[in-house]
């Protein structure tokens, strides 16, 4: 027992550091030469038909009843919207203040459920929510202070949080209903759809970047790691211990995600990134000690 549990918590950690590297692997691939749309596109559509397929082959089937093929299509939205958001997050403001914004995500699960009626926080949640999003705000002060330097960007990593959250709460009655791969293949499927019709134009004007092996294996990396390794071993690891437990790693991912912007691509923080990080962070642990039964669906990836 005690070694099924152990290679359990592997897995959730594996998945949050793929998840993690990611957006490091993303600032590197637009800065050498990829436009954001067009790599955006690709790299989902690769991605999308390699879990399809693994999908495919685990379950023989992709049916759904028809009632819920709507909220397949406001999944799906979410899921495009997220995308565009966290492409041109990453292309517009550096990779760790994009890590820090992230952390804000299961914040705005919160607000989501609450907007919709799904859940009733008391006042606790709230002082929460005020703690992470002054830390928000300081990281949004450092748009002036000459490091980060985009405030546009930074808006756009709100947005990814957002949308990610949005999503959360929108997938999770289909994911009671059918497993959790055939839920996140349907809406990888849908959600590229409209990500290649916007993509694809960009891909045929501008072409393809030179490719060194370094852009060839980060390029591969982004389309194998955080889209199709991931969510087998983190939809494989929740069938066993549960989202609560699996939670737990998900809060993680914003450290990892700003270590490895620190370590390989040198970037610096900003005093006010620091604070508002410890500030988001302060949220999101005071959102979890008022609430550790909380049922997490997904965890923030991109």
């Amino acid at each position: 027992m005690r070694r099924a549990l152990s290679a359990v918590d592997l897995m959730l950690l594996g998945a949050v550091l793929l998840w993690a590297l990611n957006i490091t692997v993303t600032r590197y691939v637009l800065t050498h030469g990829f436009a954001p749309l067009a790599y955006s596109s690709t790299r989902y559509l690769a991605a999308t038909l390699l879990f399809v397929g693994f999908t495919w082959r685990r379950e023989r089937s992709f049916r759904v009843e028809r009632a819920d093929w709507k909220l397949v299509g406001i999944a799906a939205s979410l899921i495009f919207a997220n995308q565009l958001s966290f492409v041109y997050a990453v292309d517009l403001t550096n990779a760790s203040t994009v890590g820090l914004l992230l952390g804000t995500t299961p914040i705005f699960v919160g607000v989501v459920a609450t907007m919709v009626g799904l859940e009733r926080p008391g006042r606790g949640f709230w002082v929460a929510a005020a703690v992470s999003f002054a830390g928000v705000g300081l990281i949004a002060v450092s748009a002036g202070s000459g490091i980060s330097g985009n405030l546009v960007g930074e808006l756009l990593g709100i947005s990814t949080a957002l949308t990610w959250g949005a999503y959360s709460v929108a997938v999770a009655p289909l994911m009671r209903r059918y497993s959790s791969f055939r839920t996140s293949a349907l809406v990888l499927a849908c959600g590229s759809v409209p990500l290649a019709l916007v993509g694809i134009p960009e891909l045929v004007r501008r072409g393809l970047p030179p490719f060194g092996w370094q852009l060839s294996a980060a390029v591969v990396y982004a389309i194998v790691g955080p889209l199709f390794l991931t969510n087998i071993l983190w939809f494989t690891a929740i069938a066993r211990v549960g989202p609560s437990r699996a939670s737990l790693f998900a809060n993680l991912e914003p450290f990892f995600a700003v270590l490895f912007a620190l370590l390989l691509l040198a970037e610096r923080l900003s005093r006010y990134e620091v604070a508002g990080g410890v500030a988001i962070t302060a949220g999101i642990m005071l959102d979890r000690f008022r609430r550790p039964r909380r049922e997490a669906v997904v965890v923030p990836g991109d």
